[in-house]
């Protein structure tokens, strides 16, 4: 965590991967051009004073659990036809009051490159984004409204002016910094021991937790242990000062001194030998932590709302408590699969509600709290912005509308299919028929 440049015009933390490092099939470690892409952007004079804030971020799976196309610059690490190992640059991403997924700019850009392209795109932004009007400042208006084709040729043309030399990136450094990241002193054991089979055939609620909470580990007889912090009725991402000091010891006890928060406002021990993961699952039983809901329709993404924020204006976390209340009974959340909720209490959209699958947007209408929702939103690699399906819903009517769009879903659906391959099969009406049949 970077405590530098965190709130001024400038870039902000450059994130990744939660998994990052660890989890299977990855193509590359992306920690260490985060951190490079981190000095090179931190305190940089030529960008200290942006038109506005700037985020990037980093994966290297084909599941996007870094959110990088709603970010300012989502970078993805790729190999081209000659198995060369580059990166996929998109610009323009972005959620709050203009919700925009981010657009490629350059399909594959060789390693060496990287900085050089990240000042052109930063370049470009630099002189041409608005700084008249706060809320058109962001790179996604400039790439909105220049286009993508025009946006591109002109970080192009900036790329190719410059002396890139200077700051392609060193081997020897590149792999200075890989050492900061490099494994731990992983033990030499087999997947599948004997104990994890037992443990999961003689107690249902460890093996619910297994299924759901637990994702594989690219390093042979370790695997990726999930803490979701979605409590059935409980506050979405909220832990007592207990809670972590506990979470802070299992870090220690069971995942070689690492732990990793995610965006979905979750934990993860990235390091969890697979026959401790029973042992694992004791300790987070007794601190409330080990509720096997991961990507389920209880864990939901919420932000502090009127509760807590002074920008908001509807509360967030009163709705998301109902709505675990709702669906708090497990075998009713597999029934229904992977459902993410996403919950934000104003227009700034921290509760990243554009890309939730069900996106709610609490709004004050004369005097009272309403909540819009939107549907089909996305923010892995098939990213997309939820749909604003109709009239906003009253505080009172808010979980049931969510009940009945779950009840439209699981009548529609097909063999094997998610809430959002149905909703993108059938479009919005049938939902909307359901949600409003009454007026």
């Amino acid at each position: 965590m970077n405590a530098i440049q965190t709130s001024g015009n400038v870039n902000r933390n450059v994130t990744s991967d939660p998994y990052a490092g660890v989890v299977a099939g990855e193509i590359e470690d992306p920690r260490p051009y985060c951190e490079i892409i981190r000095q090179f952007l931190t305190l940089h004079p030529e960008f200290s004073f942006l038109p506005r804030k700037f985020k990037v971020a980093v994966t290297a799976s084909e599941v996007d659990r870094a959110a990088i196309h709603v970010h300012d610059i989502g970078i993805r690490i790729v190999k081209n036809d000659a198995g060369e190992v580059g990166f996929r640059i998109l610009v323009g991403g972005g959620m709050g009051r203009s919700p925009f997924i981010a657009k490629v700019v350059r399909g594959f850009l060789p390693k060496k490159d990287l900085l050089g392209y990240i000042q052109a795109i930063l370049r470009v932004y630099n002189i041409e984004g608005r700084r008249d009007n706060l809320y058109k400042a962001r790179i996604k208006i400039l790439v909105h409204e220049l286009g993508i084709e025009r946006f591109t040729k002109k970080v192009e043309a900036e790329f190719a002016a410059a002396d890139n030399s200077l700051l392609e990136l060193d081997p020897a450094e590149e792999a200075r910094l890989r050492q900061f990241f490099a494994p731990p002193a992983y033990d030499a054991i087999e997947d599948d021991p004997v104990a994890l089979t037992v443990a999961i055939s003689e107690n249902t609620d460890f093996a619910k937790w297994y299924t759901h909470n637990v994702v594989a580990h690219k390093q042979a007889g370790y695997a990726i242990a999930n803490i979701t912090l979605k409590p059935i009725g409980g506050i979405p991402g909220d832990a007592t000062s207990a809670q972590m000091d506990a979470a802070a010891d299992m870090a220690d006890r069971f995942s070689l001194g690492e732990i990793v928060v995610t965006h979905r406002q979750n934990l993860v021990l990235p390091n969890v030998r697979q026959d401790q993961l029973f042992a694992l699952w004791q300790a987070l039983s007794e601190q409330n932590m080990a509720t096997p809901n991961l990507d389920q329709i209880s864990d939901i993404i919420s932000c502090p709302g009127m509760d807590f924020c002074s920008l908001a204006t509807a509360r967030s976390i009163p709705v998301a408590e109902r709505i675990s209340e709702r669906f708090g009974e497990l075998d009713r959340q597999y029934e229904i699969g992977q459902l993410k909720i996403n919950i934000s209490g104003c227009i700034n959209a921290c509760g990243h509600h554009h890309v939730g699958h069900i996106g709610l947007l609490g709004v004050e209408k004369s005097g009272q709290e309403v909540y819009q929702m939107t549907l089909g939103g996305s923010s892995d690699m098939d990213a997309d912005i939820g749909k604003i399906i109709g009239p906003a819903f009253a505080t009172a009517d808010v979980v049931d509308a969510v009940d009945t769009v779950v009840a439209t879903y699981l009548a529609e659906r097909r063999d094997g299919e998610r809430f959002l391959d149905t909703y993108r099969r059938i479009g919005e009406q049938p939902f909307k028929d359901r949600l409003y049949d009454a007026d």
